[in-house]
């Protein structure tokens, strides 16, 4: 029995070949599948700049579409110079901007109260909320449009095909996925904040305004970032509740202007494609430390 026991506390010994090995092996394969998943996510986006350097006879001749053989910028000069994409641009930009601030003004609050305020159903209502951002937008756009109607009916305001309609509709969307991001982050926050902040004698709208919007900031930029991304990229919505070229959003104008019944202006709608991803390609690349650590958040703690 002594026997067993020396054997059983003396060490293994580990061959440092074969862990150096292994360590090699792993970082070969590691290097593999993130080769495989640069390719799988760039090539669309050099697609679309490939495509958007060509002409129009360049395009219908079916030649290599892998190369521009007479590169032109002609495709992004004719969307730069025209009015309708502007107009378009605008319109998202401006919808975007106040959709976020109209959700963070929202869900703040909201966060705070269900994941620090502990009160009777709080858990079954923070919920209830995550999963009203579950009902899809195929449901939800045909009541909202009878909503929309029965106020023009009822008050004679017209909310259809107007573009800051749109900014009353996202937040259906962004809300309810902003305020479960931001209950991860506030619950993940030391319970010690709330109970010295109370000692001091600061109230519920200090304690959130001067404790823990500052600590909870990496939540705030994931939540706006989701906000922003919804509002600049959604499509059904406006798609539903705008006719008008002048208040058509960027998603909606490019389709129905650039596409002319059977005929597709491939190179502009490329193109067009390639600066509309650029707003929120360059927030993500700006923000992208604080959007994974806001979306990761509350996994291990709350």
């Amino acid at each position: 029995m002594s026997a067993i026991a020396d054997a059983l506390k003396s060490p293994v010994p580990v061959k440092r070949g074969s862990l150096q090995r292994s360590r090699r092996w792993a970082l070969l394969w590691s290097y593999v599948f993130l080769l495989i998943f640069a390719v799988f996510f760039l090539l669309p986006p050099i697609y679309m700049l490939i495509m958007g350097l060509k002409n129009s006879n360049e395009i219908a001749s079916m030649s290599n579409p892998w190369w521009v053989f007479h590169p032109t910028l002609e495709n992004f000069k004719a969307l730069l110079t025209s009015t309708v994409y502007l107009t378009f641009f605008r319109n998202s930009a401006v919808i975007s901007v106040a959709v976020v601030a109209i959700t963070m003004l929202i869900a703040i609050p909201a966060a705070f109260a269900l994941g620090r305020m502990k009160f009777w159903g709080s858990t079954t209502l923070a919920t209830g909320v995550f999963l009203t951002y579950l009902v899809p937008d195929t449901l939800l756009f045909i009541p909202l449009f009878k909503i929309m109607a029965w106020v023009n009916e009822t008050t004679g305001i017209s909310l259809l095909n107007h573009w800051w309609a749109l900014i009353i509709i996202y937040p259906t969307l962004t809300v309810p996925f902003a305020t479960w991001i931001m209950i991860g982050y506030f619950q993940s926050i030391p319970k010690e904040l709330d109970e010295a902040a109370l000692i001091d004698g600061a109230g519920y709208i200090q304690m959130l305004t001067k404790i823990f919007l500052p600590v909870a900031f990496p939540g705030i930029i994931a939540a706006t970032i989701f906000a922003f991304t919804v509002s600049w990229s959604e499509f059904l919505y406006p798609m539903a509740f705008t006719v008008s070229a002048d208040q058509l959003v960027l998603p909606v104008g490019i389709v129905t202007t650039l596409i002319r019944g059977d005929v597709y202006a491939w190179g502009q709608i490329m193109a067009a494609c390639l600066m509309g991803a650029a707003p929120p390609l360059i927030i993500y690349a700006f923000l992208m430390d604080y959007y994974i650590a806001g979306l990761t958040a509350g996994a291990t703690k709350g």
